[in-house]
């Protein structure tokens, strides 16, 4: 189903949220909270293949109810961020996912790193959008233009800043589809009014020292992922040799 004029939800509207092992999974579920909500609309979790997609630290396994194939013309198209999201440009199955749904979306959106997903389908070539800020660079390589900002829109493409930001595109995203004051209403629901403990959540406000702190654990959690995908895959390979006959 489609967007029937600012501000209404035809019924039916397929709302898929790509997922792939090792994604963030506030990226995801942030907007997931909100645009379940939206009137008539339907929000599915799509993968590679059905079934279930563990997020980056591993203590949060979501079911894909559908694989990419079986959801290849959503209405909006939702791909979260993940700290390893750049290694999967342009070989993951995600990517040609995205770049084979784009030109039926109504809303094509990503939060945080997931905007390099958008880059690697051609989504974003010439294109205003954002992401998080340790990975504006790559955006540039894939094409776009980065633009320091919490929610870009452009056309159909909305893109969000860093992990908590999904939030604040949902609510964007609701508002298009369901009107401004449906989306106020989500957000008095959810009761969001950010009065963080510190003043530390960009790399203006955070100075130099923090930001290359989180630089630094940014690399480690990306070198614990693929250790952690290693011995995964090297465990798989010796339980399918012990199967095999002798």
């Amino acid at each position: 189903m489609h967007r029937n004029g600012r501000g209404s939800t035809v019924a039916g509207m397929r709302i898929a949220i790509g997922l792939y092992e090792c994604f963030t999974s506030l990226d995801a579920m942030g907007p997931f909270q909100l645009l379940s909500s939206l009137p008539g609309a339907e929000v599915i979790f799509v993968a590679a293949k059905a079934g279930p997609v563990t997020d980056e630290s591993g203590f949060l396994t979501v079911t894909a109810r559908a694989s990419f194939d079986e959801l290849p013309d959503p209405d909006v198209l939702l791909v979260p961020g993940g700290t390893i999201t750049g290694t999967l440009v342009p070989d993951h199955p995600i990517v040609g996912w995205i770049r084979r749904a784009h030109p039926t979306t109504t809303w094509t959106t990503s939060v945080c790193s997931g905007a390099l997903l958008l880059g690697g389908a051609g989504v974003l070539k010439g294109v205003d959008a954002t992401t998080h800020w340790g990975v504006f660079d790559e955006l540039a390589r894939l094409g776009a233009n980065p633009v320091h900002e919490r929610v870009v829109r452009r056309g159909k493409i909305v893109t969000a800043a860093g992990v908590s930001a999904g939030i604040d595109m949902a609510l964007t995203l609701a508002a298009e589809i369901a009107g401004v004051e449906f989306a106020r209403t989500l957000q008095l629901m959810i009761e969001y009014d950010p009065q963080p403990p510190f003043d530390a959540g960009s790399p203006e406000k955070a100075g130099p020292e923090l930001v290359n702190r989180a630089l630094t654990a940014m690399v480690q959690t990306m070198q614990q992922l693929a250790a952690r995908r290693e011995s995964f895959a090297e465990g798989v390979d010796g339980r399918t040799a012990a199967g095999r006959p002798g």
